[in-house]
């Protein structure tokens, strides 16, 4: 007699289904179809996978908009600029702001050996970059690189006081 290749399984989740299993050595049959009744039935997986993947979505969502919301309250709180460029680009452009700006002075200030007047300059020449994009390309630099990335920013990523520039 054959070892069967057809068993039903009753699945963690109360479900039960037929699973031909000749594909797997007969051998190794039997402990895959007791590993299968501690899973959940594919039908079940799906909808829980789903169900997380939407919390999760939603969860990236509240973060955003909570890191949104504070590096916005930075930015006033510091007297920084509004930055200039698409929707999504000062949005995305306002949190790398806040990021490097609060890391830069975590490290060279609270951590560092720079002291306050020199990054009261830093923060000054911080104020003058309004393009959204420069902002967004230094998000990966080094918080000691920050003075000199500001320093090499060019005339278009900069506001003008005269509009018709």
């Amino acid at each position: 007699m054959a070892v069967k290749t057809i068993w039903t399984i009753t699945h963690s989740c109360g479900h039960q289904a037929d699973r031909d299993l000749a594909d797997r050595p007969a051998d190794r049959r039997a402990g895959f179809a007791q590993w299968l009744t501690r899973q959940e039935c594919t039908t079940c997986w799906r909808a829980a996978w789903n169900e997380s993947e939407q919390d999760r979505a939603a969860w990236l969502a509240a973060k955003r908009e909570q890191e949104q919301a504070e590096a916005e309250a930075w930015s006033k709180q510091y007297r920084m600029p509004p930055l200039e460029g698409s929707k999504r680009a000062i949005s995305w452009g306002v949190c790398c702001r806040h990021q490097i700006m609060t890391a830069a002075y975590a490290a060279l200030v609270l951590e560092g050996d720079t002291g306050e007047a020199h990054w009261e300059r830093v923060e000054e020449a911080a104020r003058t970059v309004s393009r959204a994009g420069w902002w967004i390309d230094q998000r990966s630099s080094e918080p000691e690189d920050l003075a000199e990335l500001l320093q090499a920013a060019t005339d278009s990523d900069r506001s003008t006081e005269n509009p018709y520039l």
